[in-house]
C-alpha cells in the first residue's frame, strides 16, 4: 500500500491507515482460505501415497494360482537337493542307489609349457561324440600352443571344452564333455601337430599320448523302488512339478506337503500397508478437542481433512475390506486378519497356516476376494493402468477421485489469487485516491489559513491608522 508518511497531518494519515487496514480484511481472509487449501492438497498427498503403496502391495497377491504354495525337503542334501512348484502333489519320494551322471575327462602327456610351439604344422582336430554330432576344430600356425589350442576349442562353445593345466614338469592339455551322460562320450581325430591328441577307447594306437581320467556314465537311481536313468543330474519330469538335483551317491528321502509360506508372506505385506493407509487417513481426519492437561491448556486441533465426505468414506471402505470379508465359509478372522475398532489392522501367520492346512482352496479364494475389493477401492481412489467411458462415449484415462479433488482445489486457490490481484489494485487505487483528496483538502485548507493571517494583519493595520 501507499505510504502516507509525508502527509503533514499525523491525523489524517491515521486515517488513510485505518481505512486501508479495513480495506486489507478481504485479502486476508482470502489468504488464510489458500492456506487452508494448501493443507488440504498436503493432506490428500498424503492419503495419495499411502494408497498407492497399498495398490503396489496388491500386486503380490492378483494370482494367488501363481503363488508357490508347495515346499520340499530332503533328508541328505549330500545326495539330492529338491524344490517343488504348485502343480506338485503332496509325496514321501524314496531316492535309491543314488549315481551322479558325468561327463568324459581325457588328458595329454606332459609337454614343455602351455605358450611352447607343438611340432608337426597346423593342423585340425576332429570330435566325435556319440549323440552323433561331429565337430572339426582348425588351429593355424600362429596358434600352434596348448594355449592356442585350447582357446579355439573354446571358441567353438560345443560339445567339448578345454583347459590347460600348468605343473612344476610341464603343461597338459585336457579335454572335457560339455554335458554330462553316456552320449556325450567322444573321440578325437587329429591332423599335422594335433594328430598326438588323437584319443579312441576302441583303437589300440588311437590314444598313445592321452590318458582317460573319467568316462562319461548316465545317472542311475531308484525313485520308490522304480529305476530311472538320466543323462543330467537335473531330474525336473520324474515327479510332476518337482525338480530334483542329485549332488551325490547314496540314498535320500524327499517329501512335498502343502506350504502357505509365502501367500501368507503376500497377505502380511498387504495387511502392513493397508494398516498404513487407514492410520492415515485417521490422522487427517482427526478432531482431537481443546485440553488444559499438565497444568497447560491447549486449543482443539482439525486434521485438514475433517468433515470431508471422500476421506471418511475411503478409511471405512478399508476397514469394510477386513472387517466384511469371507468367502467359502471362511472369515477373515479365521485367517488371522482382523481389524480393531480404531482401524488397526492386524495379521497372525500362525492363523493363516493352521486354516491353509484345513482347507487351501477356501483360503486362497478369501484371499483374491481381498484383493478384488482393495483394487477397486484403490483405483476409485488413485486410478489405474485402464480407462473409463466419459459421458461423450470417448475412452478416458481414470485418474482416481483424490487426483479430482486436489485438481479442484487448485483451480480454487488459482481462482482465489487472482481474487487477490484484483482486489490489491483496487485498494491501492482507492488509498491513493483518498491520499489525494486529503493532500487537496490540506492544501485548500493551508491557503485559507494563510489568506486569513493577512486579513487579520491588513485589519489589524486599519485599526491601528485609525
Amino acid at each position: 500500500m501507499t505510504s502516507v508518511s509525508a502527509l503533514s497531518s499525523s491525523a489524517i494519515s491515521s486515517q488513510v491507515s485505518t481505512y486501508e487496514t479495513k480495506l486489507q480484511a478481504p485479502i486476508t481472509q482470502l489468504k488464510a482460505q489458500i492456506t487452508t487449501d494448501k493443507a488440504d492438497i498436503s493432506a490428500w498427498g498424503k492419503v495419495s501415497g499411502v494408497i498407492s503403496t497399498l495398490s503396489q502391495s496388491l500386486s503380490s497377491i492378483k494370482n494367488v494360482g501363481s503363488i508357490n504354495s508347495k515346499s520340499a525337503t530332503t533328508s541328505a542334501a549330500t545326495v539330492a537337493t529338491v524344490a517343488a512348484d504348485n502343480t506338485a502333489a503332496a509325496g514321501n519320494y524314496n531316492l535309491t542307489n543314488v549315481k551322479l551322471a558325468k561327463s568324459q575327462e581325457i588328458y595329454s602327456s606332459l609337454l614343455g609349457s602351455g605358450a611352447a610351439s607343438l611340432s608337426g604344422g597346423q593342423g585340425s582336430l576332429v570330435f566325435s561324440l556319440d549323440s552323433g554330432k561331429s565337430e572339426t576344430i582348425s588351429v593355424g600356425s600362429g596358434s600352434l600352443t596348448l594355449n592356442g589350442v585350447a582357446a579355439a576349442i573354446n571358441k567353438q562353445a560345443g560339445g567339448v571344452q578345454a583347459s590347460v593345466i600348468g605343473t612344476a614338469a610341464g603343461a597338459r592339455l585336457v579335454l572335457q564333455s560339455s554335458g554330462t551322460g553316456s552320449s556325450a562320450a567322444f573321440t578325437v581325430s587329429g591332423t599335422g601337430a594335433l594328430s598326438q591328441f588323437d584319443f579312441n577307447p576302441s583303437s589300440s594306437t588311437a590314444n598313445s599320448n592321452e590318458i582317460s581320467a573319467q568316462s562319461a556314465a548316465d545317472a542311475s537311481l531308484t525313485l520308490n523302488g522304480v529305476p530311472i536313468v538320466s543323462a543330467s543330474n537335473t531330474l525336473s519330469s520324474a515327479i510332476t512339478g518337482v525338480t530334483i538335483s542329485l549332488v551325490g551317491s547314496g540314498n535320500a528321502a524327499l517329501a512335498v506337503s502343502s506350504a502357505p509360506t509365502n501367500l501368507s508372506n503376500s497377505v502380511q505385506g498387504v495387511a502392513t500397508s493397508l494398516n498404513a493407509a487407514i492410520s492415515t487417513i485417521a490422522a487427517e481426519t482427526k478432531y482431537t478437542p481443546a485440553s488444559s492437561a499438565s497444568g497447560s491448556a491447549s486449543s482443539a486441533v482439525s486434521g485438514p481433512l475433517l468433515g470431508n465426505f471422500s476421506a471418511t468414506e475411503l478409511k471405512n471402505e478399508l476397514m469394510t475390506s477386513v472387517s466384511g470379508l469371507a468367502a467359502s465359509g471362511v472369515s477373515a478372522g479365521a485367517v488371522g486378519l482382523s481389524i480393531n475398532s480404531a482401524g488397526a489392522v492386524s495379521f497372525n501367520a500362525t492363523s493363516f497356516a493352521s486354516e491353509y492346512a484345513k482347507n487351501p482352496t477356501a483360503v486362497q479364494n478369501l484371499v483374491t476376494d481381498l484383493y478384488k475389493t482393495l483394487d477397486s477401492i484403490t483405483t476409485n481412489a488413485i486410478g489405474g493402468s485402464g480407462s473409463s467411458t466419459s459421458s461423450t462415449g470417448t475412452a478416458a484415462k481414470n485418474t482416481g477421485f483424490i487426483s479430482a479433488q486436489t485438481a479442484s482445489l487448485n483451480g480454487i486457490i488459482t481462482s482465489i489469487q487472482s481474487q487477490i490481484t484484483q482486489l490489491t489494485k483496487q485498494d491501492t487505487a482507492q488509498i491513493q485516491n483518498l491520499i489525494n483528496e486529503y493532500t487537496i483538502a490540506e492544501t485548500k485548507a493551508s491557503s485559507a489559513s494563510i489568506t486569513q493571517t493577512y486579513l487579520n494583519i491588513f485589519s489589524s493595520t486599519s485599526s491601528s491608522s485609525g
